[in-house]
């Protein structure tokens, strides 16, 4: 992995999907020294069976602190409702800015072809925002970017429809990814009440042990590059060793 400090803006459509899916990279780019920003697109008002949109709003927005705090990560929270993120001008110029504001060298971003339109969705708008960043006569909040970041597509939920091209050993960062994942303890009754009795801290291990089957790791990440120009083709801004 390259020596330079790196700024990282790891984007997830809702509370606990950057825990699920990048939790072990991000605790690894933590440990590094790399700063790291967690931005967090749904305020996951809709995550509960039983409490109120506004009431489990705020539960998650106080999971995702702790969760965040944990590796000594930044928060931005986006607050756009649960299962109602669309794609659009004032979406894309909101997604713009967020990266301006974290001016990352390197961004994780869902893959656009997700079980979730939350995923998939912010997935694209962060893929088409990323050039826009160093537009001047794109006028947001901050000011543009001087240069473009790479950016790197994570898994999805299962590993449906995705191919990681590249993996992370995150086997010595896996303790903290659990720990991360468990600061969400609202969504562990949400995820047994919605997908049949389902684990959310299983499902994550079972996909991570799967990913790192793959790799030859006990635990692991994956990630796909950008295909399009200007492609990140830099696996070596991941921390891979």
């Amino acid at each position: 992995m390259t020596a330079k400090k790196l700024r990282v803006l790891a984007v997830g459509a809702h509370p606990d999907d950057l825990e699920f899916q990048v939790g072990g990279t991000l605790a690894k780019y933590a440990e590094r020294g790399h700063t790291v920003v967690m931005a967090v697109v749904t305020n996951g008002n809709v995550g509960s069976s039983t409490l109120p949109s506004d009431e489990i709003a705020a539960i998650r927005f106080q999971e995702a602190t702790t969760a965040a705090a944990m590796i000594g990560a930044e928060l931005l929270w986006l607050d756009y409702d649960d299962e109602f993120f669309f794609y659009n001008e004032e979406s894309r110029r909101r997604l713009i800015d967020v990266m301006r504001q974290a001016e990352p060298d390197v961004v994780l971003a869902h893959w656009t072809d997700d079980y979730h339109p939350d995923h998939s969705l912010s997935g694209q708008a962060v893929r088409d925002a990323r050039i826009m960043t160093a537009v001047p006569n794109i006028v947001t909040a901050h000011p543009p970017l001087k240069t473009i970041p790479k950016l790197f597509f994570y898994d999805t939920l299962a590993g449906i429809n995705f191919q990681p091209e590249v993996y992370v050993d995150i086997s010595g960062t896996f303790a903290t990814k659990q720990a991360m994942l468990a600061a969400h303890v609202s969504q562990s009754a949400w995820i047994e009440d919605i997908f049949e009795g389902s684990s959310i801290g299983g499902m994550m291990e079972t996909q991570s042990r799967f990913r790192g089957f793959q790799a030859g790791y006990r635990y692991a990440e994956g990630f796909r590059a950008l295909q399009t120009w200007p492609r990140a083709a830099d696996f070596g801004l991941l921390p891979l060793d």
